[in-house]
């Protein structure tokens, strides 16, 4: 099964919260939220989401202040970022983009524009969520067929690990610990020993520099696991 896109909903009216939870999980998304500001900070270094709906009036710190501090933080400076807001003014958009959001919806707004301006900022700046193909270097995921290349050659992978390398190759560079590729690739409702990521990054890897290739995957010693973009070369 591929792995759903997560959106963050950051908004405190109950209502609203629950509208775009039921039409996101009915178009192929995993849905997080938070209610206020400063939960939003904490959620979005948990789930680390692959884009943040942010509400501008917000309790605790405003959405322009959560923006502006996501934005200061190395995981999620290039997080995708819609605005949401009772605000129409020209002012208010330009000082919300000029914040670090990347696009800006005015309530109250159709159901049917929002998915279309999510789909749209993925295609944009999350490429490999939305595309059939995706691509790291020589490896090469066709979701379509299901099947992983390297270079000249098939690699197969069972099921986990080709879920985790698909995980693993919508984020390259971000380092995601052990529960969270848990959450990612298993699901919060499965309980799974965290060792179990290891035994599965283990035969990840094997798969995929079973000619002596470079490592694509990099381990942080007590953080977790990412593909390195430099992508080191294997000794022997």
């Amino acid at each position: 099964m591929q792995n759903k896109p997560t959106v963050l909903v950051v908004e405190d009216e109950a209502s609203l919260v629950t509208l775009l939870r039921y039409n996101l999980e009915r178009d192929g998304y995993r849905v997080v939220e938070a209610r206020d500001g400063e939960e939003a900070l904490i959620v979005a270094a948990e789930e680390t989401p692959d884009l943040i709906l942010l509400d501008w009036a917000l309790p605790n710190l405003s959405g322009i202040e959560v923006c502006r501090r996501l934005r200061m933080r190395a995981e999620s400076r290039n997080t995708p970022i819609i605005m949401l807001t009772a605000r129409g003014e020209e002012s208010d958009r330009i000082r919300g983009l000029d914040t670090g959001a990347d696009d800006y919806v005015v309530k109250p707004f159709s159901m049917t524009e929002m998915l279309a301006r999510i789909r749209a900022v993925l295609r944009r700046l999350r490429p490999a969520l939305s595309e059939d193909l995706a691509e790291f270097g020589d490896i090469a995921i066709d979701r379509v067929s299901r099947r992983v290349r390297r270079s000249d050659r098939e690699v197969h992978l069972g099921p986990t690990e080709y879920r985790l390398l698909d995980h693993l190759i919508q984020h390259p560079g971000r380092v995601f610990s052990r529960e969270q590729l848990l959450d990612a690739v298993w699901g919060s409702d499965v309980y799974v020993e965290a060792r179990t990521v290891d035994v599965h990054i283990g035969r990840l890897r094997k798969a995929l520099i079973a000619n002596g290739e470079r490592d694509p995957i990099r381990t942080v010693r007590s953080a977790g696991y990412s593909l390195d973009e430099q992508m080191k070369v294997t000794a022997g």
